[in-house]
């Protein structure tokens, strides 16, 4: 009798389980690289959003310090009664908490805009993948 049996003594075309563990490790290595590097862009891109919002908090306070400034010039010129020379610093540290106000506000709402420091999209792929292997497994 003559047998169909191939060099590892298999009868059929299927893999055998050290292939299936070894295609196995190589496809979840590959994923998790590929997870890896989407966690990375996608903090890169926080990270952008971020430093604007930052950016535009530190010219903020930048420009409140110099509103603060010229607000306490325009007491010590208050005092003096020179009428024109305080009204002139007032409307100048009016002007510039105005901005202060308008950059915190552009601040703030950049900040929002990048979200939380987390990358959204990672969970839920790597969610999606865990799914999927429990399917697998299950069939």
């Amino acid at each position: 009798m003559t047998s169909s049996l191939s060099g590892s003594g298999r009868t059929d075309s299927r893999p055998s389980i050290g292939e299936l563990v070894g295609t196995l490790s190589e496809k979840l290595s590959q994923l998790i690289r590929d997870e890896i590097r989407l966690a990375k862009a996608e903090m890169a891109d926080k990270a952008k959003h971020a430093a604007a919002g930052i950016g535009l908090f530190v010219g903020a306070g930048l420009l409140a310090f110099f509103a603060l400034a010229t607000l306490i010039a325009t007491v010590v010129l208050a005092l003096d009664l020179v009428l024109p020379a305080w009204a002139a610093a007032l409307i100048v540290g009016v002007a510039l908490l105005a901005v202060a106000a308008g950059l915190a506000y552009l601040g703030k709402t950049i900040l929002e805009r990048g979200g939380p420091p987390v990358p959204a999209r990672v969970q839920e792929s790597i969610k999606a993948d865990v799914e999927a292997v429990k399917k697998g497994l299950s069939a």
